[in-house]
């Protein structure tokens, strides 16, 4: 093989490889978010429209929002830590992800001592509301169910609060909350 076919083949070889990673990253993804009712619920993201998602102080969590959440990307709104946990809301990504501005606040809950204006650590993305499910789909039902059954969130010891979700997981979620 001549040295100008060989290079020509390796950059072929480039170009294909980052259209691949370009087109990935472009693609819608599906996330569910979780957050306890009385601290902030669907009602509340109903009432706000949207809201900046603080507070996260998960590396893994806060991952999923720096490096993969995009605007339109979305969201399974879940209630934890109530008497029916589950699926009781739609929302979306509204933002590209930014520094969690709760970490710069020393008498705040969420402070980072470590954390800079020029460096932050933790970051977070806006959530819009789309819609209140007509009937929640309950955690029982994630379990029971085998679309949903192999859900992140429904993995032993679990307990992130943002956690990626497969579309198929969300397109049955939304079915079976007969939305």
């Amino acid at each position: 093989m001549s040295l100008n076919l060989r290079y020509y083949t390796n950059f072929l070889e480039k170009v294909k490889k980052h259209t691949v990673l370009y087109t990935a990253r472009m693609a819608k993804k599906y996330w569910l978010v979780k957050s306890e009712p009385e601290s902030y619920g669907i009602a509340h993201l109903k009432k706000d429209k949207k809201t900046a998602w603080t507070g996260v102080r998960n590396f893994q969590a806060r991952n999923y929002m720096r490096d993969e959440m995009q605007p339109g990307d979305g969201v399974l709104f879940y209630h934890s830590n109530c008497a029916e946990p589950g699926v009781y809301g739609l929302a979306k990504v509204a933002s590209k992800p930014y520094p969690d501005l709760t970490q710069f606040d020393p008498k705040g809950h969420y402070f980072e001592k470590r954390a800079t204006k020029e460096k932050p650590i933790w970051y977070l993305v806006d959530i819009e509301y789309v819609k209140t499910l007509k009937k929640p789909v309950l955690l029982a039902e994630l379990r029971d169910d085998p679309a949903t059954s192999g859900m992140a969130m429904l993995q032993r010891g679990s307990r992130l609060s943002v956690t990626p979700v497969t579309e198929r997981e969300y397109e049955r979620v939304v079915a079976l909350a007969g939305t």
